[in-house]
């Protein structure tokens, strides 16, 4: 049996239960509670176990699966997913862009390197 995943959904509050599930998951992954290769509980089991819709808490499994925090493994579950920290993916992500981008007009490593060291001077 899956863990249980601890979350609290506010009803009264302003953001949507979909949204606060998953940033409730996004925020175990960043603190440690959730690891990767934690197997999460399927959709219908958290859907009880919150207090949601099971549909609402499938597009929260949705969103965390396009962003790479949970991954599907057919019939063995839903588990958090290896290197799924978002932030950290889109940062990744971002750079890796910022770099292609930069050597397809023809720039080189060193001045990309001097790009980002006067970008990060500028933003102190």
């Amino acid at each position: 049996m899956a863990p249980a995943v601890h979350i609290d959904i506010d009803h009264n509050s302003s953001t949507a239960p979909f949204d606060q599930l998953r940033l409730e998951i996004i925020e175990q992954v960043h603190s440690g509670r959730l690891i990767a290769g934690t197997k999460i509980p399927t959709i219908r089991a958290l859907a009880v176990e919150v207090g949601l819709a099971p549909n609402t808490v499938a597009k929260a499994y949705r969103e965390l699966g396009e962003q790479g925090v949970i991954e599907t493994r057919g019939k063995q579950g839903t588990f958090i997913a290896a290197g799924a920290d978002p932030i950290r993916a889109g940062a990744e992500k971002a750079a890796t862009g910022y770099v292609q981008e930069l050597r397809h007009v023809g720039v080189s490593d060193e001045e990309i390197l001097g790009f980002v060291q006067s970008a990060l001077r500028g933003a102190e």
